[in-house]
């Protein structure tokens, strides 16, 4: 037999690049067959690797959820921090930036994020590690808000609202029930009215 008869060896990844492949394979699980669909049997037979391997990497359904979410929110912080560098000190331009960096964040994930979300909302303990991801945005946030503030401070229950809209607003605009400029718009105000009142 001759060497152009034999087939290359395949590259072995590195434990980073393995992970990659296997969120990619997860996040392209979760787009086409939703997140009930996701396992990490699953998972491994779609990314052509044996279940250990898998199960190395995120150990329970829960931990490939969170590393998910986790990736996707360090994405939206990474978003907001670029768009604030940018962005005039006002509260409406703040407001702006804030609003436009979480509806595009969330449309660009498409339909994926909120199943990974409401999955996570599913038992305490990850609804708590959630909340523990979304905490840095949520301190970017108040960190540019607060200074708009009569008070000068921006309190949880306002934080809470913001993301209570943002999370409607951006989720409506990815299944296409909002246009993007429109769930933009609405949040922007709710959020300039949101710190008005502190």
């Amino acid at each position: 037999m001759s060497s152009d008869d034999q087939t290359p060896a395949r590259k072995r990844l590195s434990r980073d690049e393995r992970r990659r492949q296997l969120l990619d394979v997860a996040w392209r699980l979760v787009r086409e067959e939703g997140t009930d669909a996701l396992s990490l049997g699953r998972l491994a037979e779609q990314a052509g690797v044996t279940k250990p391997v898998v199960y190395d990497h995120f150990e329970t359904r829960a931990g490939l959820l969170l590393a998910l979410y986790q990736e996707y929110d360090a994405r939206q912080s990474q978003m907001l921090e670029q768009a604030l560098a940018r962005c005039e000190a006002s509260l409406v331009s703040r407001a702006q930036v804030i609003a436009e960096a979480y509806v595009d964040c969330v449309i660009s994930q498409g339909r994926e994020i909120p199943g990974v979300s409401a999955a996570l909302a599913g038992s305490p303990e990850m609804e708590a590690l959630k909340r523990a991801y979304e905490q840095p945005f949520l301190d970017k946030c108040r960190e540019a808000l607060a200074g708009f503030s009569p008070s000068g401070t921006v309190g949880k229950a306002g934080m809470r609202l913001l993301v209570g809209a943002a999370d409607a607003l951006s989720q409506s605009a990815a299944a296409g029930e909002l246009e993007a400029g429109q769930a933009k718009a609405e949040l922007q105000a709710a959020i300039v009215a949101m710190v008005e009142r502190q």
